[in-house]
C-alpha cells in the first residue's frame, strides 16, 4: 500500500515493545499491557534480534507469506517455550513492532520482514536496521522510524513522509513513496517515474566504488561514483536455493503472469543445497512435506526460466551455493546478487556480492539490472603473517568484536588489502568475505592477485587469466573511506570464540561477543561441528586435518561423549580430501563425515544439538540461539574446533599438543 504523505498512528491499533523482559511481552500479547517510549529507554529493548529468532528455519518451509505470518517470531525461546504462539502478531492487532539496538542482523531472508508485514505491522522501530534487512523492509513497504519519531508518533504528532525517507538516495525515497519494490518497478515500466543518474565528476574510488560505476546504467564514458549515490546497475549473474527459490518463482508469478520470463538465464542458477540432508534430523522430518514443495517449485522455476542447474543428484548436493558460485561462476570485477546472505563471499574473488531478499531478486532478474545507493567503505590493512594456531577465522572474530559490535562496519564494503592479505590462500580469503554478513556490513572484497588467478584458473582450466586481470580492481591510492583504514598485525591475533550469550536474560547469542580461549577456563563440549560455507574448503579441511592426523598418529581418537562432524563444502573439496588421503584419517579418529552441502548451520542436516543441555563448538559463521538445534554454541576456528573435538573441551590448538602428551595419553 502506497504510504499517504503523512503518517499517524491509527487509532484502536496497538504498539508491541519487544522489552528484555519477556513477561512484558507476553503481557502485551495477551493484551494485558500498553507500553509508551516515554517511559522506556533503548537500553529496557532487545538488541541484535536476528532473521532467525523472527523467521526460524522451519517456519521458511511456507513460501507464501501469509502462512509465514502465522508464526511470526517463532524463534524467541524462553525457557525452553515459545515466547510468540501461534498467530500472536497478528491476532494482537499491532500496527508498530519496536527493538532496540542493530535489528535484523544475521540471514537475508525476506520473511522476517513479511511476518511482520503480513500481521499487519506497518512501522518498525529501532536504533539501526541491518543492511539486507532494511532493504527487504523498504521493498515490502515496512516503514522505519527510530525510537524519537515513535514518542512523537505517541503524542498523537502527524510525521511527515519525508522524515522515513530521511537519509536514504534518491531512488530509494522512491520506493518507500510507491510503498514497495514490485509498485516501483512498475511504475518506472510504465514511464511515470523518471530514475535520476548521478553525475559524479571524477575522483579516486575504492574497489567497490569502481565495480558499482563499471556497472552503472545510463551513462556513457568514464563513469564515477561516490558513498549516496543512487545508481542503477546491471547484474552479472546470482543464484537461488531452495529455501528462497519458491518465492522468486510465486512472486514472479503473481506480479508478471504465469509466462513471466527473466533476462539472461544463463547468468543465473539455481542450487539445491540448504535443505537437503533435513530428513537426518528428527525435529525436521515432520517438514518434509513441505520442503519436497520447495524443491519441485525450484525444479519447475529452473525449467521455465533455464537457468543453470545445480540440483542434487542420487540425493547428494553439488554443495554450497557459495562455495560452487566462486568455483564456476564469479570472476573479478562482477556484481552478483543472490538470496543469501553470506553471498558476500564472492567478494574472495575481487568481485562485489551480496545476498539481497526474493522480492528484489525477484524484480532483478526479470530487468537484468537493480538499484543500489553507494555504500561507505572500511579498509582492513592486513600485515604480518599468522601464527601457526591461528586461522582466519580469528581474524574475523577479532573484526566482529573490534569493529562490528561498535558498529564501525555496519552497512559498508570491507575491503582487505596489504601484504597479510597476500600471505593468506585464497580459501582463508574466502572466510574474511565469507563473514563481511555478520559484520552487518553490506559486504566486502578481497585485493586481487597471482594468486587469485591461478586459483580460479585450477577450477576452470579454459579460463583466460589476461581477462581476469584485465577486470580486476584495486582502491586508488587517495580513495576517500568513511570506516577509516585499520592496520591489522596477523601476527598479533590469537586463537577466539564467540561465546552463546545468554538470549533469555537478554544478552543475544552473537558472533560479535568475542572472547580469547585462554581465558575461558574448562568449557566441555558435546558436539563438534567442521563444515558449512565459511569452514568447508579445502584448507579447512587441511587444518582439520593437521590435528586429526597428529591425534590419530599418537594413539588417540575424538574424546568419549564428543561427536565430531566433518562435512565438505562441495564436491571439489571431496574429491580432494578422498584422493589425498585426508577421510581415511578422520575416519580412523572416529569421527562421521558428511556428505558436501548445508546442513547443521541452519538446523537441517547431521551435527545439530537436540537438547538445550548440549554445548557445541562449531566452525560455522553464526551462533544464535536455536539455529543450529537447542543447545549452546560457541563459533571458533577449524583448529580449535578440531583440537577441541580430541580433548573434549574448547582448546586452542597448539602444533605438537598431542604428540607430546602421548605418553599420558596412553596410559589413561
Amino acid at each position: 500500500m502506497r504510504p499517504t504523505d503523512t503518517i499517524r498512528l491509527t487509532p484502536g491499533k496497538r504498539i508491541l515493545f519487544l522489552t528484555k523482559d519477556p513477561e512484558l511481552i507476553r503481557r502485551q500479547l495477551r493484551g494485558e499491557l500498553d507500553l509508551r517510549m516515554s517511559d522506556l529507554s533503548v537500553d529496557d529493548l532487545l538488541d541484535d534480534i536476528n532473521t532467525d529468532a523472527m523467521t526460524p528455519a522451519w517456519v521458511c518451509f511456507d513460501y507464501k507469506p501469509e502462512e509465514i505470518a502465522r508464526n511470526a517470531y517463532a524463534g524467541l525461546i524462553v525457557n525452553g517455550e515459545r515466547l510468540f504462539p501461534p498467530d500472536a502478531l497478528k491476532i494482537g492487532n499491532f500496527e508498530v513492532i519496536v527493538s532496540g539496538y542493530r535489528k535484523g542482523v544475521g540471514s537475508s531472508r525476506e520473511t522476517a520482514t513479511q511476518c511482520e508485514v503480513f500481521s499487519g505491522i506497518r512501522i518498525s522501530v529501532a536504533a539501526s536496521f541491518a543492511p539486507i534487512h532494511a532493504g527487504n523492509n523498504i521493498n515490502q513497504g515496512l516503514l522505519m522510524a527510530s525510537h524519537e519519531m515513535l514518542r512523537r508518533l505517541q503524542d498523537g504528532q502527524a510525521l511527515p513522509i519525508d522524515e522515513f525517507t530521511e537519509g536514504y538516495d534518491v531512488i530509494t525515497k522512491l520506493i518507500i513513496r510507491s510503498g514497495g519494490l514490485f509498485p516501483f518497478a512498475k511504475a518506472v515500466e510504465r514511464g511515470e517515474l523518471e530514475l535520476p543518474v548521478p553525475s559524479t565528476p571524477k575522483r579516486p574510488m575504492t574497489m567497490g566504488e569502481k565495480i558499482l560505476a563499471r556497472h552503472m546504467l545510463g551513462r556513457d564514458g568514464e563513469r564515477y561514483v561516490k558513498p549516496g549515490d543512487a545508481v542503477v546497475v546491471e547484474v552479472d549473474g546470482g543464484y537461488t536455493h531452495e529455501f528462497t527459490t519458491a518465492q522468486v518463482h510465486y512472486f514472479l508469478e503473481q506480479e508478471y503472469g504465469a509466462d513471466y520470463t527473466i533476462k539472461n538465464p544463463s547468468k543465473f542458477a539455481v542450487f539445491e543445497d540448504h535443505l537437503i540432508y533435513a530428513d537426518e534430523v528428527a525435529k525436521m522430518r515432520p517438514f518434509m512435506d513441505k520442503i519436497q514443495t520447495l524443491r519441485d517449485l525450484q525444479r519447475d522455476y529452473q525449467r521455465h526460466t533455464d537457468c543453470r542447474d545445480f540440483s542434487a543428484t542420487d540425493n547428494v548436493s553439488p554443495g554450497i551455493c557459495h562455495e560452487v558460485a566462486r568455483e564456476f561462476i564469479i570472476d573479478p570485477g562482477d556484481l552478483i546478487q543472490a538470496t543469501d546472505s553470506h553471498t558476500c563471499m564472492g567478494g574472495v574473488n575481487n568481485a562485489l556480492a551480496w545476498g539481497v531478499g526474493a522480492t528484489e531478486y525477484a524484480n532483478l532478474v526479470h530487468s537484468g539490472f537493480t538499484q543500489v545507493e553507494v555504500s561507505e567503505s572500511i579498509r582492513f590493512e592486513l600485515t604480518g603473517e599468522l601464527q601457526p594456531n591461528v586461522t582466519a577465522k580469528d581474524v574475523m572474530l577479532h573484526i566482529l568484536l573490534d569493529y562490528a559490535k561498535p558498529q564501525q562496519t555496519l552497512d559498508r564494503i570491507m575491503e582487505f588489502t596489504g601484504p597479510g592479505l597476500r600471505s593468506l590462500s585464497l580459501d582463508e580469503r574466502a572466510t574474511l568475505a565469507n563473514m563481511a554478513t555478520e559484520c552487518s556490513a553490506r559486504t566486502a572484497i578481497c585485493e586481487a592477485d597471482e594468486k587469485t588467478f591461478a586459483w580460479i584458473a585450477a577450477m576452470r582450466p579454459d579460463i583466460d587469466i589476461d581477462v581476469l586481470r584485465a577486470r580486476t580492481v584495486s582502491p586508488d591510492a587517495d580513495a576517500e573511506y568513511a570506516g577509516g583504514v585499520h592496520t591489522i598485525d596477523l601476527s598479533k591475533v590469537r586463537p577466539m570464540v564467540a561465546h552463546p550469550g545468554d538470549p533469555d536474560r537478554g544478552v543475544p547469542s552473537d558472533p560479535t561477543n568475542g572472547a580469547y580461549i585462554a581465558d575461558l577456563g574448562e568449557v566441555k563440549i558435546d558436539i563438534a561441528y567442521a563444515g558449512s560455507c565459511t569452514a568447508g574448503k579445502i584448507d579447512d579441511l587441511l587444518f582439520y586435518h593437521q590435528v586429526a592426523k597428529e591425534a590419530v598418529d599418537s594413539g588417540l581418537k575424538v574424546a568419549e561423549g564428543v561427536k565430531f562432524f566433518i562435512q565438505f563444502g562441495s564436491q571439489a573439496v571431496e574429491k580432494f580430501a578422498r584422493d589425498n588421503g585426508l577421510v581415511d584419517t578422520f575416519e580412523r579418529a572416529g569421527a562421521t563425515v558428511l556428505n558436501p552441502g548445508c546442513g547443521a548451520c541452519i538446523g537441517c542436516g547431521p551435527g545439530v544439538s537436540d537438547a538445550g543441555e548440549q554445548v557445541t563448538i562449531s566452525a560455522i559463521n553464526r551462533n544464535y540461539k536455536g539455529r543450529s538445534g537447542p543447545g549452546k554454541l560457541w563459533l571458533a576456528s577449524p583448529l580449535s574446533v578440531a583440537a577441541s573435538a580430541f580433548t573434549g573441551h574448547i582448546t586452542a590448538y597448539t602444533p605438537g599438543m598431542f604428540s607430546r602428551a602421548r605418553p599420558a595419553a596412553l596410559a589413561g
